[in-house]
């Protein structure tokens, strides 16, 4: 199991168990991964830290200072 964490801008998107798909977006030398439909997004991810699986798990959604983050776990 591989586990990312996702910002989300607003409360309610998303809740622990959810199933989730990503779409992998491409910089010059990072992925990124956006939880569809554009719920949450990852922080940049170097190439050879590529996620392999496009779907996944939220086991957790976290409030902070910062905001809200969905952690998700991924079969790898």
């Amino acid at each position: 199991m591989r586990s990312m964490e996702f910002k989300m801008e607003r409360p309610g998107l998303l809740h622990e168990g959810d199933e989730i798909t990503v779409t992998e977006g491409v910089l010059p030398s990072n992925y990124y991964y956006t939880i569809d439909p554009s719920l949450a997004m990852s922080g940049n991810i170097p190439f050879r830290e590529r996620l392999k699986s496009r779907s996944g798990k939220v086991i957790s959604v976290i409030q902070n200072e910062r905001g809200f983050y969905v952690t998700a776990e991924f079969d790898e």
